[in-house]
């Protein structure tokens, strides 16, 4: 959609022009930076639509940066780099990124992934941001929950662990899966496990939805 804001995170000059340019004729609104650091002070400022993310970046790295974002935010990352081994690409995958460009790339082809990425996630925002399992209800753009009528008294960690599993719901996830993306010291799975232990007791009539799979994690039952 014309006027969406891109933040452009590419320590090249040259090429972090090129992308500017090309992006600012397709209508988006752009911000550089060429730095990790100065990367997270934008995203916080300018609060990008997208983010097109270096991996090879001074300081502080890419998939550094990724992760500080990824702790917070489900903005969409594409990730652009000059190493091609299929560890750095899953690695940044792993972390959340929506696309992943190699260089050297046509700028026009980056134009058209933006766009794709942009259209698939504003096709999803509803679906990504609202569930409904069973009694529990989650609206995650008012960051609340449910069970039937009555509103839930949760943390915010209660609240994305609840998130993560009504995302998948009948699905077992495992610990190390609901560690993923949490911003308060998960440091073992023994922490995840008091987590959801206090969830657990906050869920009231909607408690027995939240399932201990014996070896593997926990489920939420449909």
């Amino acid at each position: 959609m014309p006027g969406e804001r891109i933040l452009v995170v590419e320590d090249e000059p040259r090429i972090a022009a090129v992308l500017e340019r090309y992006l600012r004729a397709d209508g988006y609104q752009v911000e550089r930076a060429g730095d990790g650091r100065r990367a997270l002070e934008l995203w916080r400022a300018a609060a990008p639509d997208l983010v097109l993310l270096d991996l090879m970046l001074p300081g502080m790295d890419g998939i550094a940066v990724a992760e500080r974002i990824r702790s917070t935010s489900d903005v969409p990352i594409i990730m652009l780099t000059a190493k091609v081994e299929e560890g750095d690409r899953l690695a940044g995958l792993a972390l959340g990124a929506d696309d992943y460009v190699s260089k050297p790339f046509s700028p026009r082809e980056v134009v058209a992934r933006v766009r794709a990425v942009l259209r698939r996630a504003a096709g999803n925002v509803r679906s990504a941001r609202q569930h409904l399992v069973g009694r529990l209800r989650l609206d995650l753009d008012a960051f609340e929950a449910y069970c039937g009528d009555v509103r839930l008294d949760l943390s915010p960690t209660q609240l994305r662990i609840l998130a993560a599993l009504a995302s998948r719901a009948g699905v077992a996830l495992r610990r190390s899966e609901l560690m993923e993306g949490q911003i308060d010291g998960f440091s073992d799975e023994r922490t995840v496990d008091a987590h959801v232990k206090n969830l657990r007791r906050r869920l009231g009539p909607c408690a027995s939805q939240l399932e201990t799979v014996r070896g593997v994690g926990y489920r939420l039952r449909p």
